[in-house]
């Protein structure tokens, strides 16, 4: 039996919900899911990153868009999910399938043994031919913690899964290389480097938490798995097959042709930044990937994080040179770096060889993930 194929959909919340009304738009659901089982005739399998809860809630919990709170939203969120979820099931059925729910944080993608639980869950689901209907757990979730956007969380699980397309659906065509209000605006139809159109890409949705940067840093996501990418308007008979086929116009982000492993795209393609680390210039001009990270080099480090989160590491210039994961705490590190001629033993209580980073654990960014500015201080 040929392998199935992949594809994850992500659903912005203007297509899910009416803007005035909040009410589920049970018409773009039609055609959504009719897509979707042509798609599972042909041998694919689908995994949906869909917006739309915290917008079919506002009106239960008295609240607008434009003006709701944090609290609100949250709220929202518990009250809308079950609608979200209620219209997808009814949809569902009447195309023969089953949907599921698998509610995220930002901890489920930045812990590794998380990540390989949610991974595990989603193919075991799969395997059953049961949709996967994905989102962030807005209820409980805080600024601190949150992933913010389901474009990039839609775009790890497109990692996560090994998926060979991913397709944005959302409210303009694709991207263009300028504010689509402005005359002359062109659509950018196909792309290898994201990082070209960043400068253009602003603004956002009145429901939604994502504008087009955010798109293209998902999209950067999916290209170094090996995932092409397909930003496109939802508003279209067939949303899905239309953009696969070829027949109506997007932006197509090309899959980079050397895709990385899962564990470097995990290590490489962060949500949150947890912490960083500054290194000599000397260092910097050396750094490989096959040589551990030791404090001798190193700088500064900035930011809180445990033994097992993924460090940024920068240049004296502020150049984002690499991530890895860190085999101390900040506090441990911070004392070592301060004191380098005294045994990291001494100073630690334990024995250690003062690796802050192991080779297995380093990936360099190399111009293939977007890089990260150094944070203030």
């Amino acid at each position: 039996m040929p392998k199935r194929k992949r594809i994850v959909v992500k659903i912005g919340s203007a297509l899910v919900a009416n803007t005035d009304r909040l009410t589920p738009r049970f018409g773009f659901m039609q055609r959504l899911l009719d897509d979707i089982a042509r798609l599972r005739d042909d041998g694919y399998d689908v995994i949906l990153a869909s917006s739309g809860a915290v917008a079919l809630g506002l009106k239960m919990v008295g609240a607008r868009p434009e003006n709701a709170s944090v609290r609100d939203k949250q709220a929202a969120a518990a009250c809308g999910m079950p609608v979200l979820l209620n219209a997808y099931k009814q949809v569902g059925l009447e195309f023969g399938f089953q949907i599921s729910q698998i509610l995220l944080t930002l901890g489920d993608f930045e812990d590794h043994r998380r990540f390989l639980n949610t991974r595990n869950t989603m193919n075991r689901l799969l395997q059953s031919r049961i949709v996967p209907i994905v989102n962030e757990n807005d209820t409980i979730t805080t600024e601190e913690i949150r992933v913010g956007d389901n474009d990039r969380l839609a775009a790890k699980i497109a990692q996560m899964v090994g998926a060979e397309e991913f397709i944005i659906l959302t409210g303009v065509d694709g991207l263009y290389d300028r504010d689509p209000s402005q005359e002359g605006a062109q659509l950018v139809e196909e792309l290898h480097d994201v990082s070209d159109y960043i400068e253009a890409a602003s603004g956002t949705s009145t429901l939604g938490t994502g504008g087009m940067l955010t798109k293209l840093q998902a999209a950067n996501m999916a290209q170094n798995a090996g995932c092409t990418t397909f930003i496109a308007n939802g508003e279209a008979e067939h949303p899905l097959v239309s953009v696969l086929d070829g027949t109506r116009r997007c932006t197509k982000c090309i899959a980079h042709p050397e895709p990385v492993s899962l564990w470097d795209a995990w290590l490489a393609d962060r949500l949150q930044m947890a912490g960083t680390l500054v290194v000599t210039d000397e260092a910097a001009q050396q750094l490989t990937s096959d040589d551990p990270l030791h404090r001798d080099v190193v700088v500064s480090a900035t930011g809180d994080f445990t033994r097992g989160d993924v460090l940024h590491i920068y240049n004296e210039n502020g150049e984002e040179l690499a991530r890895g994961l860190s085999d101390f705490t900040s506090e441990e590190c911070r004392i070592m770096i301060a004191n380098k001629d005294v045994p990291a033993d001494q100073l630690l209580g334990y024995q250690t060889d003062a690796e802050l980073i192991r080779p297995e654990n380093l990936v360099l960014v190399q111009n293939r993930h977007l890089a990260w500015e150094l944070p203030d201080g």
